[in-house]
């Protein structure tokens, strides 16, 4: 039996960190959405989630935590507040410098943390483990280019 496309988004603003996250996932089988920044997420600028389909965007978001716009914990909190289809269960936040208020932040939004440097075997570990929680007959939302920003 083949192994359903799991799409992973990872919102990073620097390029470097994003690259490779992106490159080490999609040589583990994942499908990968990079974004340099959260406000290119339909969800963004809106009041509710505008994604055209009922079907969620994706099964995970790894996303740093301090960015230019607004922080990775904000914009999952975000997610949650506007009702977004993505997969709310398997978030995870990612930094190179954890605060005590931040983690807090965190374990309330129900985010997995991860560390910089990270440890890639520590994120596909996690990864596997949530996949089993992803329901065999869910359909994810078909994107072009055009729904993630300019």
């Amino acid at each position: 039996m083949l192994k359903p496309i799991i799409r992973v988004i990872i919102i990073d603003d620097d390029p470097c960190c994003r690259d490779l996250l992106k490159v080490l996932l999609e040589q583990n089988g994942y499908e990968v959405i990079s974004l340099t920044d959260p406000t290119v997420c339909p969800l963004f600028n809106g009041t509710e989630c505008i994604c055209l389909q009922d079907d969620a965007c994706s099964d995970f978001l790894l996303t740093d935590n301090k960015m230019p716009h607004m922080t990775g914990l904000e914009f999952v909190e975000r997610q949650i507040n506007k009702g977004c289809k993505g997969m709310m269960a398997n978030k995870a936040v990612l930094s190179g410098s954890w605060e005590e208020k931040d983690l807090a932040e965190a374990e309330r939004l129900g985010c997995q943390v991860f560390s910089k440097p990270y440890n890639i075997a520590e994120i596909l570990a996690w990864l596997n483990e949530r996949e089993k929680n992803i329901l065999p007959g869910r359909k994810l939302a078909v994107f072009e280019s055009h729904h993630f920003g300019p």
